[in-house]
């Protein structure tokens, strides 16, 4: 399967009545979002199926591996800082406790985010794994610089106010926009509306998450409404979100029962929106939605997806 084009236009033309061939070249932004038409390999937290999540350890694991892009949480910090984390509170993978918000940076800097895994994952356990930090955006962008692509989703937009506004800056620190290098995520429209107004050259990606309504007699809807149910969802649907993202994101299963076909798929694909599902672990999974024509996958396992790519 091919996960990569590169694009180039050459164009005839007249000069000096003597006839010439340019050559146009892409922008590294253009090569970017031709190449989501392709098959795109997203580390979901990094490597987190070997490494604990959200750590250096992960996301080195993801990169030596050759995935497409790294994806991960930003949150921001009482102290304006923005940070690599997912849940809104520290309780599940670190040794303190409450909201994320709540702390500065050193204090999260003070917090083991790693010994966690070990006890749970006694099969992937390291010793190395112990004492494992909190990173800052700052820091993994500065880490692994223009060598790795970036699938940053804003976290609980609510709960992080100011964050649309410092990840911007630190993209464009970076030089991470126009060097074709990041996607913005989120299932918040009006965050990825706030980011686009911010820097409209961003490309961003709408999340959505489908379920079955008892208000709806179990028809299927999104979380935040964001579209309709695939059952009912139309081209105009699709061109909507179209008009502000460059691909979709959305959940494959709902408690045990499928919510996406290829045809929403290839209805998205037709829209201009490339499609890409989370959270795919399992191999025979992974399989069959690149049979229906998926664009990409979020998997904490990279390495078996790599597999049943190359």
């Amino acid at each position: 399967m091919q996960r990569h084009l590169l694009v180039t236009s050459i164009t005839l033309g007249l000069f000096g009545g003597a006839a010439t061939t340019a050559l146009a070249e892409s922008t590294p932004l253009e090569e970017q979002l031709k190449e989501l038409e392709s098959f795109q390999v997203i580390a979901h937290r990094g490597a987190s199926g070997h490494a604990p999540e959200s750590t250096m350890a992960a996301y080195e694991l993801a990169h030596e591996w050759g995935v497409d892009y790294l994806e991960l949480d930003a949150q921001i910090t009482s102290d304006g800082e923005v940070v690599v984390f997912h849940d809104d509170t520290i309780d599940r993978t670190s040794d303190g406790e409450g909201e994320i918000n709540d702390y500065t940076l050193d204090e999260l800097k003070a917090l083991d985010t790693g010994t966690w895994f070990n006890e749970q994952n006694p099969d992937s356990a390291d010793t190395a794994f112990e004492g494992a930090q909190i990173l800052t955006l700052d820091e993994l962008l500065e880490h692994f610089g223009h060598d790795a692509r970036y699938y940053i989703e804003t976290k609980s937009p609510q709960l992080n106010p100011g964050l649309e506004e410092a990840l911007v800056a630190l993209l464009e620190e970076h030089d991470l926009i126009e060097s074709g290098r990041v996607l913005v995520q989120s299932f918040e429209q009006d965050s990825l509306l706030k980011v686009h107004e911010l820097n409209e050259n961003i490309p961003l990606i709408q999340l959505a998450w489908y379920y079955p309504s008892e208000e709806k007699n179990g028809r299927l809807v999104e979380w935040t409404n964001v579209t309709p149910g695939p059952e009912d969802i139309t081209d105009k649907d699709f061109q909507a979100v179209a008009d502000y993202a460059v691909g979709l994101g959305t959940n494959f299963i709902y408690e045990g029962e499928e919510v996406i076909d290829a045809d929403f798929i290839r209805q998205a694909n037709d829209n201009g929106l490339p499609v890409h599902v989370y959270t795919i672990n399992e191999a025979d999974e992974m399989e069959r939605l690149m049979e229906m024509g998926v664009n990409g996958l979020f998997t904490n396992y990279p390495d078996r997806m790599l597999e049943l790519v190359e």
